[in-house]
């Protein structure tokens, strides 16, 4: 990653952690105390991408990952024990179905 760009980043992060909103005249105004040469259209492009976002919430959940499926699991046990046992075995029973399809075709992959 190019100096520029890391400059850019971390004045991004700097404007967050300082409770500032992140705007490209704000980080170009920072790279430039830093004298550090930033196009104006990149300043742009990230001011524009962290806009709405909270920048410090999006650093905690760097490592989370797989928010999705972590959220449906407790969805599925709060509303029954049985509802949430009768999903895995439904989930077993559609992967061997896709795995009996290749049987099916007459020859596999290493045949």
């Amino acid at each position: 990653m190019a100096s520029s760009e890391l400059a850019a980043t971390y004045a991004a992060l700097i404007l967050a952690d300082e409770g500032i909103e992140i705007t490209a005249d704000k980080i170009l105004a920072l790279t430039e105390a830093a004298s550090v040469e930033l196009e104006p259209i990149w300043a742009t492009l990230l001011a524009k991408a962290l806009e709405g976002k909270n920048v410090k919430d999006l650093l905690s959940n760097v490592g989370a990952g797989g928010g999705a499926p972590a959220v449906g699991a407790p969805v599925a046990a709060a509303a029954g024990g049985a509802a949430a046992a009768e999903a895995p075995k439904e989930e077993e029973k559609k992967e061997e179905a896709k795995e009996e399809s290749d049987d099916d075709m007459g020859f596999g992959l290493f045949d």
